[in-house]
């Protein structure tokens, strides 16, 4: 029986454990302030209302929908592997995100108060930043 002088499936290298930690972290850290956001707007809308100017109106759809999506980072961190087109997904979301927050808080469309501006600022950025993390992580990965 002969044999072939090379393989025949060429198995693609693992990811440094280094890196993959990395990205994971990224995912994780995501998907702890998203939640922790999420769930914020929804169990203190009443009070947030006046003090960011966003009502309330506003607030529960985005906790709702942040605390969804936390669920969802957390579930793309936690698996087996991470599935890069999702990563590469929930990076670009989160760019869009971002640009989002700046755009409402320099346009002024939610009313915000001059708190909630700083606010929006700051979340727009944290949601950038973890969009560079995720991205470099993904390239690492």
């Amino acid at each position: 029986m002969a044999t072939t002088p090379y393989p025949t499936a060429v198995a693609a290298p693992a990811p440094a454990a280094g890196a993959d930690r990395f990205v994971r972290f990224a995912f994780l850290l995501d998907a702890v302030v998203t939640g922790a956001n999420g769930i914020g707007y929804l169990a203190l809308a009443g009070v947030l209302d006046s003090f960011l100017g966003f009502s309330t109106a506003v607030q529960y759809p985005v906790g709702a929908f942040l605390t969804v999506y936390a669920v969802g980072v957390l579930l793309l961190a936690t698996r087996k592997t991470v599935n890069r087109a999702a990563g590469l997904t929930v990076a670009a979301l989160n760019a869009v995100w971002a640009l989002g927050s700046l755009v409402v808080a320099a346009e002024g469309t939610l009313g915000a108060t001059t708190a909630g501006t700083v606010w929006t600022v700051l979340q727009g950025l944290v949601v950038g930043g973890f969009a560079i993390l995720q991205h470099v992580g993904l390239r690492r990965a």
